[in-house]
This record gives structure tokens, sequence and C-alpha cells, in this order.
């Protein structure tokens, strides 16, 4: 099924965390931070705003041009919380300089501003030639918590939020597109967002920037159950995270063992490693997929330019 048939695809644009790595043998794998382009049934959402958004961006800005018919950018953009390695490309998604992208921009934030005043305040104020009042583009911001869902209706760009009520609330009907989410305090300073996207009878998990427990994390295993896809953060192995001398326990990020526990325990379908830490070049990570293909055939390492056709 090619690109034009499909009405649920998962592109990945970047796929590394904390910072990137363009350098000769970190191709093949990728260099790029968060982020990830979903197609659901016409609607464009994208994971995050990481180096990745950029590619994405001018692939966008290609098609734009192309089109006889110039339809609008439209995208919603689902942030799961502001560390750099996941926003860092947005002032350089180019639909954002067009008058005629419309943007909207979902996230959380603890800091008791809002989402669009602590976007300007780290990206465009004092780090960028333009401020973000002055984007071309028709921006929307909103936020998200546990107790809301984005519904995405065929005949509109914009998402209705709607309060989640019973599980039905989150279960789309007809040609709806629903989005959920869960709030995960493992990461530093102020937790992390877990999406869900969900349409027709495929969902997709993105559980990005998170640290598990001791016998797995039960609230997600029960919000990723039965899910197509599992994009799981895995940026250390287990040697380096439980490592004597610096170890990684705390710093917000799983294992791929704690990945393939999660993964085991939602009954998911198949499993991303994501998240890869920068210092982890091809041949590592040819190396830890090979292992990790052994115990679980349903899991892969997301690679930059892989896309998934669920539906």
């Amino acid at each position: 099924m090619n690109n034009s048939e499909s009405k649920f695809s998962v592109k990945f644009y970047g796929v590394r965390g904390s910072y990137p790595t363009p350098e000769y043998g970190f191709l093949k794998y990728g260099g790029n931070t968060s982020c990830i382009e979903l197609k659901v049934n016409n609607h464009l959402i994208i994971l995050d705003a990481g180096t990745g958004i950029i590619k994405l961006g001018e692939n966008l800005i290609k098609n734009y041009i192309s089109d006889s018919y110039r339809h609008d950018i439209n995208a919603t953009i689902l942030l799961t919380h502001l560390h750099l390695d996941h926003i860092q490309g947005l002032p350089f998604f180019q639909p954002l300089h067009l008058k005629s992208s419309n943007i909207n921009i979902i996230g959380n934030t603890d800091y008791n501003t809002d989402l669009d005043e602590d976007i300007a305040a780290l990206l465009f104020e004092k780090s960028f030639p333009i401020g973000l009042s002055d984007i071309a583009a028709n921006l929307n911001f909103a936020q998200i918590n546990d107790s809301y869902a984005l519904i995405f209706n065929p005949d509109s760009y914009v998402p209705e939020l709607q309060k989640i009520e019973t599980d039905e609330d989150a279960t789309p009907v007809d040609d709806e597109v629903i989005v959920s989410c869960l709030k995960s305090q493992s990461h530093p300073q102020n937790g992390v967002i877990i999406y869900k996207i969900a349409y027709k009878d495929k969902s997709v998990v993105y559980a990005t920037d998170k640290e598990s427990f001791v016998g797995g994390d039960k609230r997600l295993a029960m919000f990723a159950r039965n899910a197509d896809l599992l994009i799981h953060d895995a940026q250390y192995t287990t040697d380096e995270y439980i490592n004597s001398c610096v170890s990684k326990q705390g710093y917000g990020h799983s294992t791929f063992d704690m990945a393939l526990e999660a993964f085991s325990q939602s009954h998911a379908k198949s499993l991303a490693f994501f998240h890869l830490d920068p210092n982890y070049n091809d041949e590592m990570l040819l190396e830890i997929e090979n292992h990790y293909n052994n115990i679980c055939s349903n899991s892969f390492i997301a690679k930059e330019g892989q896309e998934i056709i669920l539906l």
C-alpha cells in the first residue's frame, strides 16, 4: 500500500535523544532528535519538534509547491515536554513561515505559564531572529492533560478538546481520530506526556522520555493495551543504566529491557525502540537490534525515514 492510499501511516524523522549527531557512523539509524509524522485519515499529526521536524517541514513545502491546487498546510504538533531536544527544530519548521499554514501546537506545562509563553521564551524571543508573534502561520496553542482527549473530525483541522468520562470517550467513532494522553512524572523536571493516537481499530502509543519502575509501569501497560505500535524510550543499555561509576538511574530514560517489558505487559503488536543515546553509533545499534530481534521478532530500532503503514 502506498502513501496516497494509506489511512494511517507513521514515519520517523528524528529518533535520537539529548542532542543531534550529524556524524558519519550515525547515518543508518539517523542523528536528528525526536520527531515523528503521522498521517491519519487526512490529518497530519506531528509528535515532537526536535531537529527531525526540519526535514519534515522541507518535504511539506515541496509538496505544497508542487500541488496544483495549493492546499493549505494544516498540522497538529503534539509536544511531550519542553526539553530542548524535543522542541529545538520548531523555529526552522518551514510551514510556520507561510501565511496560509494552520498549525496547532498542543502540550502541557507546569511552569505557571501558558504554552505559547514558554515556547516564545525558550525558542524565539532571545534565541531567534524573530519573535513568536511575528510568525506568519495561523497558530493555535492548547494544553492537554489526562482528563481530556483531542477529537479530530474530517471537516476540521482544529481538534476539539473533550473531557474523558469513560473509556468509550477515548474510542473513535466512524471517521474520528482521537488523541488521548497519560502524564508520567518519571522524567525530570516536570514529567512528560505519553500520547495515544487512535483511528478505527488501530492505535499508536508514543512513550518517550520516561523511566520505568521495578516490575514495570502498570499505568502505561493499561494505557497502551493492545496498541498496534508502541514507540518506547530506549536510551540506554542495561549495563550503562546500572553502571557503578556513572549510573543513569534517575535520568528519566528507559533501557531496551524496560521497553521490552512494557511491550510485553501491554500486549502491543510491535515495538519501536526510540530516543537513542547520541553516543550509540550504527555499529553498536545494529548489534543491539540483532540481539533484541532474537528475543522478540516484533521489535526494531526506529530509523530516520522508516515508514510503517497501519491501515
